[in-house]
């Protein structure tokens, strides 16, 4: 596997692939990889004959008082990790490679609405963040096919909006979330959690079938939400929300909507949990 940190041999490595015939295919991560990363990885090479995977701690979707300095950084064991799994290039650019400009110079890529709600409105600014440095990715890598875990819904939603409204020839693959054997989505956030409060953290997914069932048997989405909320609270957690939206927009559901979502992000020490778990409701 290569690692290439610079633009310059990064598009000189892309050219000769396409020269060839190849496809490409990108991972974007923020290193600090596991299970769930290498899971994207997997299908990244399922799809595409190069797979680049990217390692880059973005400043600009991190808020004044997030963990951007504290954020695990571990590129010598992701790079073993990623040789493991035959990818082909690990990019792992600085943030004046992404950001030659001053932050406040900076261009950046905004996707209105599916960006204010959730956990845009928790965190103003991040999806802003997130769709400017994927944007800048693609450029760079210029892949055929980006992977994106379903873990971080919302996140996956903003980047196929930008994807399709700037015309960006690249194709968005989800994929499932990959969790432990309790219920526990990966994240790299779950290193934050104690030893009781990772006892604890299971507590998400279990809220959130719970929720599902109540939908398939005629609950009403206000109920749901509250009763989601309080399990997650009687579990020590803190809730930021838990909402049932459209799957396909995150639009709050009409009567005749099927195909919905469950979303929920809670506070478990220092540790940000999100999830999600789609459903389909009788009508």
């Amino acid at each position: 596997m290569e690692l290439i940190q610079d633009l310059t041999n990064l598009r000189r490595r892309v050219r000769a692939w396409r020269q060839a015939g190849d496809q490409i295919a990108l991972v974007p991560t923020m290193g600090n990889l596991h299970r769930g990363h290498l899971r994207l990885v997997q299908e990244a090479r399922a799809y595409a004959q190069r797979t680049v995977v990217s390692i880059f701690v973005n400043p600009m979707q991190f808020g004044p008082q997030e963990d951007f300095a504290a954020y695990p950084r571990t590129l010598a064991q992701d790079r073993e990790l990623l040789e493991t799994e035959g990818t082909d290039l690990l990019f792992a650019p600085s943030v004046t490679t992404v950001y030659p400009r001053p932050p406040e110079e900076q261009t950046r890529v905004e996707v209105p609405g599916l960006s204010d709600i959730l956990c845009g409105a928790r965190r103003p600014g991040h999806f802003v963040g997130v769709a400017t440095v994927v944007c800048k990715l693609f450029n760079m890598v210029q892949p055929d096919l980006a992977v994106f875990g379903e873990k971080d819904f919302q996140q996956l939603l903003v980047i196929r909006r930008m994807t399709e409204d700037l015309c960006l020839p690249v194709g968005i693959l989800g994929v499932p979330t990959v969790r432990e054997a309790d219920g526990l989505a990966l994240s790299s956030r779950n290193g934050y959690l104690l030893p009781e409060e990772r006892a604890r953290a299971p507590a998400v997914r279990r809220a959130l079938g719970d929720a599902a069932d109540g939908l398939r048997t005629g609950q009403g989405l206000a109920e749901t939400e509250q009763r989601a909320v309080q399990e997650l609270q009687q579990a020590g957690l803190r809730p930021d929300y838990v909402s049932v939206r459209r799957a396909a927009d995150l639009s709050p559901p009409e009567p005749t909507d099927s195909d919905l979502v469950i979303l929920a992000a809670a506070w478990l020490g220092k540790a940000r949990l999100i999830d999600n778990l789609r459903v389909s409701r009788p009508t």
